[in-house]
């Protein structure tokens, strides 16, 4: 690519079954203040400080501090994890996050550890016999029981494999030894743990309630939908059957919406289902105008598009006049109520209903969500990036980094900042975009003064790929969404 260019049909309801850093780069190193990479505390969301501040018990500062620390903590693991080979036991921070400790097999290799800027600790199993013992673990599980053992895992800061066990140690116990893991190996943990499996609340998935609807937009605390759906202290099951929430609030007819409140077993989440096999994220709620595309999802007829023709519409259904619908071109069936209504990444309504069908195409209603959400005070979930199910087309490679950019957008890599090389060597970058995006890549190097582009991808699809032989440095990658949005994988391999 060149880059210097820059009906008179019934109107019906639509249910189904029912009516209703400690560590200084060297002087050469790229400077916050020299560069355009943000430095490793500007990397997270204001969101993510704040949460980091509430949760640990930080001060702005400290988080900051802790930020920068996390961030040379990973780059000094992963260049010391290739140095040290088999003689590499682990790495981790101290509780306050004041040391990295890296566990050495050989004592000889200690030195290295500490020229890397850590605290080396002999140990007397390395990583990879610690992740040996587990896996036998791993190939015993059937052997125990999720009432005597809660589960297992490496820790590297005891150099032993943790089996937490639940209601005395003595079954925990027989499991490791019938395991054949070396019990010296192992330490047998008395736990209160209770694990259980989490859902997500998903935009177009089913619920039911007595019969089948959609869920709309997640929301702080659960979702919403349409009111005829339910009525307020309905039980609601998920898509799996597992019990879900309860109808909050709800209005039918006059209007069409309605909120239910998940139970802890359930996360509300920014996404909604497309029926390919992946997510499409919610970024925000702007109203499209009259005449634009939107796209809704639904658990019967899956994902189905058209356009806006008019706002504020009145439908006669056989339970009442329901008001301040949006008209739509899009189809829809029993069972799609309540679901959801996108333009772009942007949230604009629930299911309401319609007429005709996906056979022969129709005319669908929806309840506009800002009424939704101003009228029940509820919170719209919606995401910066992450998508739960990104391009996956970039493996093999040694790191892996995902994110979502919307269209003119930058993200560079790896987590906002960048990496050191210490040897001579090639770097290799995959970049695998979403459908129907440009999207390119970008391996910059430091020159002591600012970012120089050193190799690229930049064809006219969304996936890149970049080989490049380099000296000792500090690289990062730089992502374009040169047009179109989207989640995006990006595989990594460094000298």
């Amino acid at each position: 690519m060149n880059r210097h260019l820059a009906a008179a049909a019934a109107v019906l309801l639509l249910p189904v079954g029912v009516l209703a850093a400690t560590a200084t780069p060297a002087a050469a190193a790229p400077a916050p203040h020299a560069a355009p990479a943000p430095a490793a505390a500007d990397a997270a969301s204001p969101e993510m400080f704040a949460a980091m501040q509430r949760d640990l018990g930080l001060t702005a500062e400290q988080a900051r501090t802790r930020l920068a620390r996390d961030a040379a903590a990973s780059r000094t693991e992963a260049d010391l994890r290739k140095t040290l080979g088999g003689a590499f036991g682990g790495a981790w921070l101290t509780a306050d996050a004041s040391s990295f400790v890296v566990g050495v097999t050989d004592a000889k290799q200690a030195a290295t550890v500490r020229a890397a800027g850590a605290e080396a600790r002999i140990v007397s199993r390395s990583a990879a016999q610690l992740d040996a013992a587990k896996a036998k673990l791993d190939g015993s599980a059937a052997k125990t029981s999720a009432t005597s053992v809660a589960g297992w895992y490496v820790d590297v800061a005891t150099n032993t494999v943790v089996v937490l066990a639940r209601g005395g140690t003595a079954a925990a116990t027989d499991f490791v030894r019938a395991s054949g893991v070396d019990a010296a190996a192992v330490r047998v943990v008395a736990s209160t743990e209770a694990p259980k499996t989490l859902y997500d609340v998903r935009g177009g998935d089913a619920y039911y309630m007595g019969g089948r609807c959609s869920v709309g937009f997640s929301v702080t605390g659960g979702f919403v939908t349409a009111g005829h759906c339910g009525t307020v202290g309905t039980p609601t099951q998920g898509y799996n059957n597992v019990s879900q929430g309860t109808f909050r609030g709800s209005s039918f007819p006059g209007n069409d919406y309605a909120w239910v409140q998940t139970n802890s077993n359930w996360t509300p989440q920014p996404w909604v289902n497309n029926y390919a096999g992946g997510n499409v994220i919610v970024a925000g709620n702007t109203e499209a105008a009259v005449g634009a595309s939107v796209c809704r999802s639904g658990s019967t007829t899956g994902w189905r598009c058209g356009t806006v023709q008019a706002k504020n519409s009145t439908v006669y259904y056989a339970e009442g006049t329901v008001s301040g619908l949006t008209r739509t071109t899009a189809c829809a069936e029993p069972g799609d109520s309540g679901g959801s209504w996108l333009a772009g990444q942007q949230a604009q309504g629930v299911t309401s209903g319609g007429s005709g069908n996906c056979s022969v195409g129709g005319t669908t209603y929806f309840q506009p969500l800002n009424e939704i959400l101003s009228a029940y005070g509820l919170t719209l979930r919606t995401s910066g990036g992450g998508d739960p199910n990104p391009p996956t087309g970039c493996s093999g490679h040694e790191f892996t980094y995902t994110g979502s950019l919307s269209s003119g957008g930058n993200a560079y890599q790896p987590g906002g900042t960048y990496y050191y090389s210490s040897t001579s060597g090639q770097h290799r970058g995959c970049l695998d975009g979403p459908n129907g995006t440009d999207f390119d890549l970008y391996l910059q190097k430091w020159n002591g003064a600012s970012w120089v582009n050193v190799a690229s991808g930049t064809s006219t699809g969304p996936d890149e790929s970049v080989t490049y032989s380099g000296t000792a440095g500090y690289y990062r990658y730089r992502v374009h969404a040169y047009s179109g949005s989207g989640s995006y994988t990006l595989g990594l391999t460094n000298p």
